[in-house]
């Protein structure tokens, strides 16, 4: 599957992956940051985004388009940085492609296997069930999402899926049929009998529950170099809420100073 992407930068080769209902519009700050070092690539993973639509939504799937990817550009050794689901996605390619990757950075995400998460069906149901022929306004759509998502930051992340299908009606970007009909694929852990030996910087936020303690056995099973690393108060969302020190840490790990601010 060819994926939409954005590109900017030279030098080495780094993919920045979004996390579920993202988009790679959600990483542009951070790669800009990098692209004064690295060349960047922010692909929108399948389902989601500019990116096309199947059926077909698992992790296994979403390694073989980033693999595609890989070879389709190109790029020799890239570090591949991966938010909540896209982090899954990294682990996967770099477990069952341990050649290809050079470095992994898995932003709040474990390889273990999480327990259905309410709030997330509660959005995918809200999302669809809003009648675009009765809407006429991002507003009104946000007014529909708010008592499902009351915290504003969600909601606007949500509206960045919003486009206009047409002059007078609006749409969602995502495939939330296919989505819907398999989020058990993307709670599931990584079960793949194999491990990746290169560097890997794990990042977790303080006040999310993501990255437990009690994960850390299957860290160190599947990524013996692994090191995990706090943001102290934010949650899920690091990159969004702590970007000035997830830069510095990128600094660190990456060996380039990720300096310039958009």
């Amino acid at each position: 599957m060819k994926l939409f992407y954005r590109h900017f930068g030279t030098g080495d080769p780094v993919i920045i992956l979004h996390g579920l209902f993202g988009l790679s519009d959600n990483w542009v700050s951070h790669g800009k940051r990098l692209a004064e070092k690295f060349s960047v690539y922010l692909p929108d993973l399948r389902n989601h985004g500019h990116s096309p639509h199947s059926p077909t939504f698992n992790y296994p799937a979403m390694a073989d388009d980033l693999h595609e990817f890989i070879e389709e550009h190109k790029l020799q050794n890239p570090v591949i940085i991966g938010h909540s689901m896209g982090g899954k996605v990294a682990m996967w390619l770099a477990l069952e492609y341990p050649e290809l990757v050079s470095k992994l950075v898995i932003v709040d995400i474990s390889p273990v296997k999480y327990p259905d998460r309410d709030a997330h069906f509660d959005i995918i149901s809200t999302m669809m069930s809003i009648d675009f022929d009765a809407v006429h306004s991002r507003e009104e759509v946000s007014d529909l999402l708010s008592p499902t998502i009351p915290n504003k930051a969600t909601r606007l992340f949500i509206l960045k899926n919003l486009h206009r299908k047409t002059r007078n009606n609006f749409d969602w970007r995502l495939n939330l049929s296919a989505i819907s009909s398999n989020m058990d694929h993307v709670f599931a852990g990584i079960d793949i009998d194999s491990v990746y030996d290169k560097p890997v910087l794990f990042i977790k936020g303080g006040r999310s529950d993501y990255i437990l303690e009690s994960h850390e056995p299957i860290i160190k099973k599947l990524f013996p170099n692994a090191e995990i690393e706090t943001i102290e108060n934010v949650g899920h969302w690091v990159h969004a809420e702590a970007p000035d020190e997830i830069c510095s840490i990128f600094s660190r790990f990456l060996e380039k100073e990720c300096t310039f601010t958009p």
